[in-house]
């Protein structure tokens, strides 16, 4: 008996304890890991926290920066002073980007340019925005946006995800993943792309990727051309019984890997195979525009049956929207305008104008503006002076995170209203500041989501997309 009890000492060498040890760790820390996944769980399954006003969301997103200035927000007095030097109780010895911190001067600019203000709301509106000038009524011009972010990739990146570094779930990703779906057959979440005119900045999957939250939440590309979903078609020599049994097969090796490992992954990944499959008959369905009146398509503009375009893009995400995604993100590329502005503007907003006002009114004729959220807006502004060469008829804008211009239309907004004000030279904030977390909190309200309760929990911390900051802006809420 002592010579059996020796052995057994023995052979409790420094690895076996540990080894043992750890295990024994495991077994009593899986009971508290599942009961953390099940809260988190039944956290999610109580979303919306309160009856929210909007369905669904479409986000015309003009990357590059639109300048507020030749738009929507009217400073004449640009005009009356063009070429003096911006006043210093003005500027304030704030910093500007490494492109024109450089500049001896910081002369004012505006070409020939017309505003006047239009409908009963009496909105300030350009001669470049025509089709914008007969919608002001239903239009809620936010002009004192401002963000943190001087450079295009940290400021599209804050916007999209509340954070200028990239990891950081998107806001259709924290919609899909609390929100779930209307339409099984289709994604929660859709990006389409567009570009405006030959380079610009870049755009990354980053935008519409899901962080830390499952994969089956980040944004779905459709693309235009004969494949709108990368690898969607069914392989050479595949026919569709063949490729649902190979997917049978899968999903039972994941099943029996997930039992294993009780990975969430697998099960996101699951999801994804499955829903591939499902949209293999519902995306041609959703994006074919034969059954379009051509009333509807003309609607939009000459550009409507080009694939790929924004106008195109406009109305496929009326149709998406009307299927059931419940986030539609659009991003327009073009609109970063350091030279030659006078006549890039007038080729983005010829481009853009007629698609985003015929969207708004198409969804309002189908009934649908009373559920939809409607945004339109880049990522910061444009300074107030010229960068490099000034003429009236060319120049340029630099950045301008201070105040910038974005609008809201649809559920939940107040009509015909501007909300804000910056001063002469839309350089600074006067009255009613807007930061980019109050933007997405007011977002996730209007959808019946309490952004400061509705979090994620990641590496020790709980994460929520307006980070530790953002106030629902309630004097623009009906």
């Amino acid at each position: 008996m002592k010579n059996h009890f020796d052995q057994l000492v023995s052979g409790m060498n420094r690895r076996v304890f540990m080894k043992n040890g750890l295990l024994s760790l495991g077994a009593m820390t899986v009971p508290a890991l599942t009961s953390s996944a099940n809260m988190e769980s039944d956290f999610i399954s109580r979303l919306p926290h309160f009856n929210p006003k909007v369905k669904r969301v479409i986000y015309l997103f003009q990357s590059g920066a639109p300048s507020q200035l030749e738009l929507f927000d009217y400073k004449p007095k640009l005009k009356e002073m063009f070429g003096q030097e911006l006043p210093d109780s003005i500027r304030k010895g704030q910093r500007v980007t490494g492109m024109t911190s450089e500049q001896r001067s910081f002369p004012l600019a505006m070409g020939d340019f017309h505003f006047n203000q239009y409908g009963q709301s009496g909105s300030w509106v350009s001669d470049l925005m025509p089709h914008h000038q007969t919608a002001v009524d239903d239009i809620c011009f936010v002009k004192t946006m401002h963000t943190e972010a001087i450079n295009h990739d940290p400021a599209v990146t804050f916007v999209q995800t509340g954070s200028q570094q990239a990891g950081r779930p998107s806001m259709g990703s924290w919609v899909s993943y609390g929100l779930g779906s209307e339409n099984e057959n289709l994604p929660k979440f859709v990006v389409l792309l567009s570009r405006g005119k030959e380079g610009g900045q870049p755009l990354y999957a980053k935008l519409w990727g899901n962080g830390f939250l499952p994969s089956e939440n980040q944004g779905v590309v459709f693309r235009s051309g004969h494949e709108p979903v990368l690898y969607l078609s069914d392989p050479k020599g595949m026919d569709r019984e063949s490729r649902k049994r190979m997917l049978s097969y899968l999903d039972q090796l994941h099943e029996q890997q997930y039992q294993k490992t009780s990975d969430e992954e697998i099960k996101s990944k699951m999801a994804q195979y499955e829903m591939a499959f499902r949209m293999q008959m519902s995306v041609p369905e959703t994006l074919d525009l034969s059954k379009e009146p051509d009333y509807i398509i003309d609607s939009y503009g000459p550009e409507a049956r080009i694939p790929g375009s924004y106008a195109y893009n406009c109305l496929l995400a009326r149709k998406l929207s009307e299927s059931g995604v419940k986030f539609v993100q659009l991003y327009h590329q073009g609109w970063d305008m350091h030279g030659n502005l006078p006549n890039d503007i007038r080729l983005l907003t010829k481009q853009t104008d007629q698609p985003s006002i015929a969207l708004l009114k198409d969804l309002d004729q189908r009934g649908m503006l009373d559920d939809t959220l409607v945004i339109w807006g880049g990522e910061f502004g444009r300074g107030c002076y010229s960068q490099g060469k000034l003429t009236p008829e060319n120049y340029g804008r630099d950045h301008h995170p201070r105040c910038f211009t974005i609008w809201m239309a649809g559920a939940g907004v107040k009509k015909g209203i501007s909300y804000g004000e910056t001063d002469d030279f839309s350089y600074n904030i006067v009255k009613d500041p807007v930061h980019v977390h109050d933007l997405q909190a007011t977002i996730m309200h209007l959808m019946g989501v309490n952004h400061e309760k509705f979090t994620f929990k990641h590496q020790g911390r709980r994460f929520r997309l307006t980070d530790v900051h953002g106030k629902v802006i309630k004097d623009i809420l009906t």
